[in-house]
């Protein structure tokens, strides 16, 4: 890995400078998916559609569509020069991530009761974007990422750590009462109750935006920050096309209800 890494870069400040870049790419990627989302759903799940290519069995293609935002920075810290990530600030942000992925890519594809499949376009779209945004947020956190060392006690990492866990927490919850929804030999959809969901329609998607936008205050980095941003657009978006989805599914759905933000919006 640190061979590769020292063919595709002249030097580190070069692969630093890339990673820069790669944010700031991402940042330009969440404008251009908002505009995108205002005319069309993120075709997957219940807004699957066959123009976006065949489909790909659900639990296989959350598994290894999610795999390398596990192991590509796995490979990082094991096989390249991690030279950061033996600080504390530095071992508590990648814990974080990992903590995510771990559950997202070796846990949650195992769980998900009869999925719809997903099209192979966002599949590939997916894989490839947890190949860069894993190489991006742990290259940067083990070799480059440089915090004082009374950072841990800094309000904007306690505060951040603090969203970070309360999001993780909440994503959890709303995932396991959507997968509970239904009893065995159930089909179909209902209206999901209970935790986060007595207030918003999209309380699985509330729960990961705070995760990450508590990941970039703790991490007080581009990079994080970018991510925090794309996952926003993104899943903002499908709480909004869900919310109205629920509205126009049920009559008896909650009127005081919101899409994402409790008594808000």
């Amino acid at each position: 890995m640190e061979a590769l890494l020292s063919v595709l870069f002249s030097s580190e400040e070069e692969e630093l400078f890339i990673l820069d870049c790669m944010a700031y790419f991402m940042v330009l990627m969440a404008v251009c998916t908002f505009f995108t989302l205002l005319f069309e759903n993120v075709p997957y799940g219940r807004y699957t559609t066959s123009k976006y290519g065949f489909p790909v069995n659900s639990r296989f293609a959350w598994f290894v569509q999610e795999l390398p935002a596990f192991f590509v920075p796995i490979c990082l810290l094991v096989w390249t020069s991690s030279v950061k990530s033996s600080l504390l600030p530095n071992q508590l942000l990648i814990a974080m991530y990992f903590c995510h992925y771990v559950q997202r890519s070796l846990i949650y594809p195992f769980l998900i009761r009869g999925g719809k499949p997903t099209p192979f376009a966002s599949f590939a779209l997916a894989f490839v974007f947890c190949i860069y945004n894993g190489y991006m947020q742990i290259r940067y956190l083990s070799h480059y990422a440089e915090y004082p060392a009374y950072w841990i006690t800094h309000p904007c990492f306690i505060i951040g750590s603090a969203l970070w866990l309360v999001g993780w927490l909440m994503n959890v919850h709303s995932d396991h009462i959507l997968r509970n929804l239904r009893k065995p030999g159930e089909t179909g959809y209902k209206i999901p109750t209970g935790g986060m969901f007595e207030y918003v329609s999209g309380a699985n998607f509330l729960g990961e935006i705070t995760e990450w936008a508590g990941f970039a205050l703790a991490g007080h980095s581009v990079h994080s920050s970018a991510f925090a941003i794309f996952t926003t657009v993104v899943l903002a978006s499908r709480a909004v096309a869900h919310h109205k989805w629920y509205l126009t599914k049920f009559e008896n759905y909650p009127k005081s209800r919101k899409a994402l933000i409790p008594f808000l919006f």
